[in-house]
């Protein structure tokens, strides 16, 4: 199990311990109550799994003050510091509490409202994040567009006091549970590109919006896509300037790619564990080739984390951090998690071997291998391939030649 480093005199700070000792006891307290079927629940290809239960649980987490840590008092938050949001993130990963179902507003927009977002903005949007009672989605990509962002078409034309939104976005996660939608659209015409692009805030129950399910290989749905027909919002509701949508855009995959991977890597050490125990097991760890090849993931779960740790210790204010750096570290980031959680994906079916083929899961479903498995096919493509993300690190950090384009 990965823990965090000790400082070097190796005693916690006071007030880490006492913050520590806080969230464990509540946590242990909680789920061992009324929350303690929701243990291990939810997560990407089980995001239908007990979600009014999760979304009960995310509020509880609000009335006793474990969301929005890292945001300031004014807002609702701790003002945590960088450790404290560290310490949150692992200390709730060992417990195997479910997976929120608010991470979109409070880890994604919540931020980047706090970094670009005018008061106005701040004091509607900021209370319904924090005491989880407006959900969000993200409108980033588009079938034509689904890791280039800069080609986007979906369009914003402003009518009077209102935005009125045409096209179409895809892969957009829990749309169909959400009622706020945070959408890059093109609002100057024929502009192209990085150019002309504003980030907007878009109700999403209303009658010019339409949610269509994708039903995925795990034979869940929680991606969707999304059509806009002359979609209204509120000429207020751009977050910073009409036309400064890319900068913002790329401050919210900045958070996005932040602390709460540190998490992320808790959960990857107890699947990488769980399937050790499966080889153990079955006698697959006896194949060198397979040993190998769990001594490599270890080794790669470390590599993710001091990258981690180092990038937050440099800054993950997306709102301060230079762009080429911010864009720099966040790739990496993606590259890194999405390549090794893939493999473990590749290293669960070869332990498993031919049984693996069979669907043995509750009502003959998929197991849990077999879903994480085919789900982590998904981990290379969304959120930016793996193709876009070494062009960002080549051309944007490096100063490489560009890729030939048409």
């Amino acid at each position: 199990m990965i823990q965090t480093p000790e400082p070097a005199s190796g005693i916690e700070p006071p007030e880490d311990a006492e913050f520590r000792a806080e969230v464990r006891e509540w946590l242990a307290e909680n789920l061992n109550g009324r929350f303690r079927e929701l243990r291990g629940l939810g997560g990407p290809g089980r995001e239908h799994e007990a979600f009014e239960e999760r979304l009960e649980w995310d509020r509880a987490l609000a009335a006793a003050g474990l969301t929005c840590l890292g945001w300031p008092k004014e807002w609702g938050g701790r003002d945590a510091t960088l450790r404290q949001q560290v310490i949150f993130h692992e200390e709730y990963a060992k417990a195997d509490a479910p997976s929120r179902v608010s991470h979109l507003g409070e880890e994604l927009l919540g931020p980047t409202v706090i970094a670009f977002g005018t008061e106005e903005q701040k004091k509607r949007f900021l209370p319904g994040i924090r005491n989880v009672t407006e959900l969000w989605c993200q409108g980033y990509s588009e079938p034509g567009a689904g890791s280039d962002l800069a080609a986007v078409t979906t369009s914003a034309q402003l009518e009077g006091d209102e935005w009125v939104i045409n096209g179409q976005k895809i892969w957009t996660s829990l749309a169909h549970l959400s009622d706020w939608c945070f959408v890059v659209a093109r609002t100057e015409k024929g502009s192209t590109r990085h150019h002309g692009l504003s980030y907007l805030l878009v109700p999403m129950k209303q009658p010019g919006v339409e949610v269509r399910p994708i039903i995925q290989l795990t034979g869940t749905a929680e991606f969707n896509e999304v059509f806009f027909d002359n979609a209204r919002t509120a000429a207020d509701l751009v977050v910073g300037q009409p036309g400064d949508g890319w900068k913002v855009a790329m401050g919210t995959l900045t958070f996005e790619r932040g602390i709460s991977t540190v998490g992320q890597q808790i959960r990857y050490a107890r699947e990488l564990a769980d399937l050790e125990a499966v080889a153990r097991e079955n006698g697959a760890i006896e194949n060198p080739v397979l040993a190998d090849r769990f001594d490599k993931a270890w080794v790669g779960l470390r590599v993710l984390r001091a990258h981690v740790l180092r990038t937050l210790e440099s800054g993950h204010d997306g709102a301060s951090v230079d762009a080429r750096t911010a864009a720099g570290q966040a790739s990496v980031t993606k590259l890194l998690w999405a390549n090794w959680h893939r493999g473990l994906g590749e290293l669960a079916m070869d332990v498993l071997g031919a049984p693996g083929l069979i669907a043995d899961g509750p009502g003959d479903d998929l197991n849990a291998w077999q879903r994480m498995f085919l789900f982590t096919r998904a981990d290379t493509i969304y959120g930016g391939s793996n193709e876009v993300q070494r062009n960002i690190i080549s051309e944007r950090v490096l100063g490489l030649p560009r890729e030939a384009r048409p």
